[in-house]
């Protein structure tokens, strides 16, 4: 079995739509889709995400079925009565004098690197962010959507595996987010979802490519193929999006921090 997880195209979030920029990238990722033999899609039901799928399956006459737990990872974050998150979100927004809600993802590298349970598989469940925020029955709920799609497919979640009840070489492709596929991927591969928010950016229209291997009668696991494929992007000399980095050298103040 074959799994694409497409980002959307550079983002317009106020709008939750795509920038002019966006929709180039969306365009040339649609001239290039012929070659992926995406099958089966699937989308989120954010705008970004959709106005990006749009232009493959408008060329190729397909439709997506949208699923909701594919929209951006949806788990906020009260830092208000921690002092020790207020450091460690030092982006944090005010309002009316107290912080908004905000993504649980983010943090400062400070802050991370000296809390070691946040890379831990299972202890980042009891972590401080975890304990202040919807965190783990959010990362829940969207984890068992994905299993529930992948056992209709004949691969059914057993332990840290996936046992084989039908085996199959079909593709299915979701155009979502970067936060998401971060959790995603850490489901398949049995890691802290921290570790992949913090340890990789996609660019917008890029494409992360994951495999099953089946070494094992009956026993599947997930390898990735590509990460975060931008080839499309350089092949239409558009360069791609800094949209999910941050600041390359802190004095660089246009980037952001």
């Amino acid at each position: 079995m074959r799994i694409l997880l497409i980002r959307h195209g550079d983002p317009d979030y106020v709008h939750d739509t795509l920038t002019e920029k966006g929709r180039r990238e969306a365009l040339l990722l649609a001239q290039i889709a012929h070659k992926m033999d995406m099958g089966d899609c699937y989308m989120s039901p954010l705008g970004r995400a959709q106005a990006t799928a749009a232009y493959t399956l408008e060329k190729f006459g397909k439709q997506a079925k949208v699923l909701n737990w594919l929209e951006e990872f949806p788990a906020k974050l009260d830092i208000n009565d921690s002092e020790e998150l207020k450091k460690a979100y030092p982006n944090a927004k005010r309002q009316d004098g107290h912080y908004k809600e905000r993504i649980v993802w983010d943090m400062v590298p400070s802050y991370l690197t000296i809390h070691p349970e946040y890379m831990d598989r299972k202890k980042w469940r009891d972590s401080l962010v975890a304990e202040k925020s919807d965190l783990v029955a959010v990362y829940d709920s969207v984890v068992a959507g994905l299993d529930g799609l992948l056992a209709q497919y004949g691969y059914v979640r057993d332990g840290m595996h996936y046992r084989v009840v039908k085996e199959n070489t079909r593709t299915i492709t979701c155009f979502c987010h970067f936060g998401i596929t971060c959790v995603l991927l850490s489901h398949l591969w049995n890691v802290s979802p921290f570790v992949l928010w913090h340890g990789m950016a996609l660019a917008p229209t890029s494409v992360t490519e994951i495999v099953t291997e089946e070494r094992e009668q009956g026993i599947a696991w997930f390898r990735a193929l590509r990460l975060g494929d931008i080839s499309h992007l350089y092949v239409g000399e558009e360069p791609p999006s800094f949209s999910a980095r941050f600041c390359e050298v802190f004095s660089n103040q246009e980037q952001r921090h």
